[in-house]
């Protein structure tokens, strides 16, 4: 049988037999993800190129918060994130200056933009899932890191509110995300670890915001959660109404073959970002296997654990496109 991209990741998705598995990549765009009609035509040609089952746009993360009064920079690194130059919450006073954005306007607007035009570039029968960040995530990026934290156990009367300004707004962004031409979101947290946050402050601070914004997005076809990081509290995700998670499952617990078996959905991974860097073809051939041996193949689909870094070789990404035909 022969199916669809749209088909295989529903089938996917299912837990259903699938013709091959899905696999798909997705990395920064340093200096296109300025500008919407550049980001759009980056992303469109790494799709052209690859034909990943879906395409997930990363832009720029100072994006849902540049109208705040964030500045970024880019400086070279090489997973083509941004350095943050310019964080308007100086002190925990100044949470309470924040007001809803229009999520239709500015850089989200933008963003919008470059949804609309994505769609135009690699046409209906592509899945797209925008990035969201976790408004502890937005939070990090007003403030500076670790200033959110200690602002949060020493201030939280002057943090919780501004939580939910930033929750409200990333609520209506997801609606018009979805509005725009995307299939479903690609909600990103960085706190749901221990070197983050404590189960208890996550539970509090941020549990309430993910499915308040994850509602929004119920109606979408794929929505796809990343946990970031190491040492995660995968456990308390698994009943999160999300179509499939994202871990750094090379790098930390469980295995991708474990968190199938914890997490009803599907599951994104088998290869880490330091493998698709330093690895060969042959390694990457090996471990895609070796993820899809183990987990028979179902309900699952091959990813880095995290963004694919842009000085990976591009023969290790073609391996790891070819191993998905088996």
């Amino acid at each position: 049988m022969s199916m669809t991209r749209r088909e295989r990741l529903a089938a996917a998705i299912k837990g259903e037999a699938v013709d091959r598995v899905p696999v798909a990549l997705w990395r920064h765009w340093p200096v296109d993800d300025q500008d919407a009609e550049q980001l759009a035509g980056s992303v469109a040609a790494f799709q052209h190129q690859y034909d990943w089952d879906f395409v997930k746009l990363t832009p720029s993360s100072h994006y849902s918060v540049a109208d705040w009064g964030v500045e970024v920079a880019y400086r070279g690194h090489a997973h083509g994130t941004s350095e943050y130059i310019t964080y308007p919450v100086k002190s925990p006073e100044d949470w309470g200056t924040l007001k809803p954005l229009d999520a239709r306007s500015g850089s989200l607007g933008q963003q919008l933009a470059c949804i609309r035009r994505l769609r135009e570039l690699v046409g209906p029968d592509v899945t797209i899932i925008e990035t969201i960040f976790s408004p502890m995530d937005q939070a990090r990026h007003l403030v500076g890191s670790p200033m959110e934290t200690v602002h949060l156990r020493c201030f939280p009367d002057q943090i919780r509110p501004a939580l939910e300004v930033i929750a409200e707004t990333t609520v209506a962004f997801v609606q018009a995300v979805l509005e725009a031409g995307a299939d479903g979101v690609f909600y990103a947290t960085q706190y749901a670890r221990a070197t983050a946050l404590s189960p208890d402050e996550y539970r509090e601070y941020c549990r309430p915001h993910d499915f308040r914004i994850l509602e929004a997005a119920r109606g979408a076809s794929f929505n796809l959660m990343h946990l970031h990081g190491v040492h995660t509290y995968f456990d308390r995700f698994t009943d999160y109404p999300v179509h499939a998670l994202n871990w750094h499952d090379r790098e930390t617990g469980p295995s991708l073959a474990e968190g199938a078996r914890r997490f009803p959905g599907m599951v994104m991974g088998g290869i880490s970002q330091q493998d698709i860097v330093e690895g060969t073809p042959e390694t990457i051939q090996h471990l895609a296997q070796q993820a899809i041996a183990e987990t028979g193949g179902r309900r699952m689909g091959l990813a880095t654990g995290c963004v694919l870094p842009t000085v990976a070789p591009w023969g290790n990404i073609r391996a790891l496109r070819a191993a998905a035909e088996g």
